[in-house]
């Protein structure tokens, strides 16, 4: 394989990883409200979550896709109402600095991993990578890998960026504000995936 082919994976990986989204901006903001530890299981579960629907689509789900495209939009506007659910969740948070052990109201895995599966970026990345890099099954297998460790690594570069970020955040008054603000741009992009699909 290729020097040239594998840059091309990983680039594509790393843009389509890093650039902001969904689910960069839910780990930022848990990470600036929670620390990147707390965070950690989000940035799992959507990592894992990313994979599996990356490793479906390589090896048979595009097919079911094109054949049910209609399906899909249903699964289009379910992803943007979950995304709304979750910006009204950090919208609403209490934006406290202070650290309560029995909060249970952090990002969990399973999140991370639905959210995926219910994100149409996701969704583009995943179709556009395979129709890339499907030349043959051991040229996708290396996409796949090199997708996972570089989705994991951008992922928790968002999350540590929300915890350093706590410096600048460092009141009460102002991660309120910082979560309005956060939980509203999702709940904006999310509507305008609905009001596309209609």
């Amino acid at each position: 394989m290729s020097f040239t082919l594998l840059l091309a994976m990983f680039s594509l990986s790393l843009v389509m990883s890093i650039s902001p989204g969904p689910v960069n901006i839910m780990i930022v903001t848990s990470g600036i409200n929670h620390g990147f530890t707390r965070t950690f299981s989000f940035i799992s579960g959507a990592t894992i979550g990313f994979t599996l629907l990356l490793i479906m689509i390589a090896f048979g789900l595009s097919k079911v896709y094109e054949q049910y495209s209609s399906t899909f939009s249903i699964l289009e506007v379910l992803g943007a109402l979950f995304i709304c659910y979750m910006g009204y969740k950090i919208a609403t948070s209490k934006g406290s600095l202070e650290v309560n052990e029995d909060e249970k109201k952090y990002l969990k895995f399973h999140e991370g991993f639905l959210l995926q599966w219910l994100n149409p970026k996701a969704w583009v990345a995943c179709i556009s990578g395979v129709a890339m890099f499907s030349q043959s099954q051991s040229t996708l297998v290396v996409f796949i890998t090199i997708y996972f460790f570089v989705c994991y690594a951008s992922l928790s570069f968002w999350g540590v960026l929300g915890q350093k970020a706590t410096y600048f955040l460092n009141t009460d008054k102002r991660l309120r504000y910082f979560n309005i603000f956060m939980g509203t741009i999702l709940i904006l992009s999310a509507s305008f995936i609905v009001i596309s699909n209609l």
